[in-house]
């Protein structure tokens, strides 16, 4: 079990199954269509919603900062995605360079990861979209009743899954030109208000500028995070780019570069022309910042136009979420990591439908029933475990296969991989406990599959003629890694409390005491570490 860990995927077979006629994707997207994709996927709920939660809640007129610091997050994982999009331009993203650099678990593990990320964000966004499109249509005096817009009956959520996914169906370019209309409303909706907000900043509203010192910029920083959450989607349309290699990159790189510094001026403009903190219980401020500071200063008008460039913004979030979510699940089944028979290609649009109809059918149903609740903390989490794999992957692949061309490489790249990690996992911890501990369950959840059904199924599982039969050895292995996968990353998060890097304040609020956590957690290595050389030693008996 343990060596499953590293069993990696060769390039050559990587690229080989995007050739193979009942999983060839078309290819009809230029380096334009993926910054608009980019763009589509990054601007939508972080800068109309998350910019007045960071600042009022987390780091007053700081939330700039915080939007910088996850900035320099993402850049650094950017230009490691851009590299390996330029080797490897496979649909399934982070997943699939996993797989072709540190082995078969982990990649699973990844993609796991990704299929949580996207649906939830999937979900959050649906929800928002019907939210905001209620507020939109009473602005207009037409009243939507609510109990055809709140869980368990949110129609609206359901409706705009259901066109989002019969789009993508029918076609990848056909979603692009939507996606570019939509993109370029909303970039104008957005350039209005920061020549808008110009002539109304007061300086006073920035002191404090750091009411809640450096760990409130950092809390806000993992907060806001969700905001970026997007780039890294045109990397799973790489089987759709008509020269991946080239665009993937361009797409990637210049999509976040827009989006980074339109966020930081928002920031500032929002928090320079009202006091943001005065509002931090005020759930309207929450939930539309931007439209509720335009309401302050009088200017309905001008919120109005606010109204309708967030319903826009969240609609292309939707449509590149959407797109994401499929893509993976599509690399996975086509590995047989999941069923191989949902990977099927359509016959006539070479979309892949099928996972498109099942992420569909998923999303729609959850937002029809349940409310928002901490979904964004949980997206973010999947998100930055993700970057930080593969900030560390571009030097694994570095070391293991130096000669692969590369049309972009990441510059500096003994600084700015590990740069990538190191803030990637620093904003992972620091977001909430109660995150960390729902998002460990979801990892479970994979290890349990990938145990019982993807271990002995997969395409590299059958060409090294892996044991199918159960065993108390094999089983000894899985529980090992199982205990310590779950006691490392939990330990690390109650140590690094415990030397005060990150906050207490979310320990206390579930009353879990960080010193009695990294104690049991120590317990559970230890024991993880003898289940697993166990294993390892009845394995080695029987043979």
């Amino acid at each position: 079990m343990a060596n499953f860990f590293f069993t990696r995927k060769s390039l050559d077979d990587l690229l080989a199954q995007t050739e193979e006629s009942e999983h060839k994707l078309k290819r009809a997207l230029g380096s334009f269509d993926l910054v608009l994709l980019g763009i589509g996927a990054i601007i939508g709920t972080g800068i109309f919603v998350l910019t007045g939660v960071g600042a009022a809640l987390h780091a007053g007129p700081a939330v700039t900062l915080s939007f910088a610091v996850s900035a320099v997050a993402c850049v650094f994982a950017a230009l490691c995605y851009a590299e390996f999009a330029s080797i490897l331009p496979v649909s399934g993203s982070a997943y699939t360079y996993a797989y072709a650099t540190i082995g078969e678990l982990l990649a699973w593990i990844i993609g796991w990861d990704l299929i949580l990320e996207y649906a939830v964000c999937s979900i959050t966004v649906a929800i928002g979209w019907s939210g905001y499109l209620v507020n939109l249509m009473a602005g207009m005096g037409i009243i939507i009743p609510a109990w055809l817009c709140t869980p368990p009956l949110n129609i609206p959520a359901v409706i705009i899954v259901m066109i989002i996914t019969t789009l993508l169906v029918i076609g990848i370019k056909e979603s692009a030109r939507f996606n570019s209309f939509i993109v370029i409303i909303k970039l104008a909706v957005i350039l209005f208000f920061i020549f808008f907000g110009l002539f109304f900043i007061k300086p006073e509203n920035w002191s404090p500028f750091m009411p809640f010192g450096w760990n409130g910029v950092m809390t806000g920083a993992a907060i806001v995070f969700f905001a970026y959450i997007g780039f890294d989607a045109v990397s799973t349309t790489a089987e759709e780019t008509k020269h991946p290699q080239r665009d993937l990159p361009i797409g990637i790189i210049v999509s976040l570069l827009v989006c980074s510094t339109l966020y930081i001026i928002v920031a500032l403009i929002l928090t320079g022309i009202i006091p943001v903190m005065d509002y931090a219980a005020d759930q309207s401020f929450l939930s539309a910042p931007i439209a509720f500071a335009l309401k302050v200063l009088h200017q309905d008008w001008a919120s109005g136009i606010i109204a309708v460039g967030a319903v826009m913004g969240i609609t292309s979030v939707l449509l590149v979420m959407m797109m994401g979510q499929p893509r993976v699940f599509f690399a996975m089944s086509r590995d047989r990591l999941l069923p191989e028979s949902v990977s099927r290609v359509h016959p006539r649009f070479r979309t892949p439908y099928r996972t498109t109809i099942i992420t569909g059918i998923g999303v729609g149903l959850v937002a029809l029933l349940i409310p928002i609740g901490t979904a964004a903390e949980l997206a973010n989490i999947g998100t930055l475990f993700a970057f930080a794999i593969v900030s560390a992957s571009v030097l694994i692949l570095r070391k293991i296969n130096p000669t692969v061309k590369r049309s972009f490489r990441v510059p500096a790249v003994w600084i700015i991989s590990p740069l990538g990690v190191i803030f990637s996992l620093y904003l992972m911890y620091s977001l909430p406990v109660l995150t960390w501990i729902r998002f460990l369950a979801w990892l479970d959840i994979g290890l349990f599959i990938y145990f019982f059904y993807s271990r002995t199924h997969s395409r590299v599982a059958e060409k090294d003629h892996r044991e199918r039969k159960f065993s108390w050895g094999l089983l000894l292995e899985f529980f090992g890694i199982f205990f310590i996968i779950n006691s490392f990353l939990f330990g690390l998060l109650a140590l690094l409390t415990l030397t005060g890097i990150t906050a207490l304040k979310s320990w206390e609020e579930i009353h879990l005491d960080p010193a009695q956590s990294l104690a049991f957690c120590g317990v559970v290595f230890l024991t993880g570490i003898i289940m697993l050389l166990a294993g390892k030693w009845l394995r080695k008996r029987k043979h």
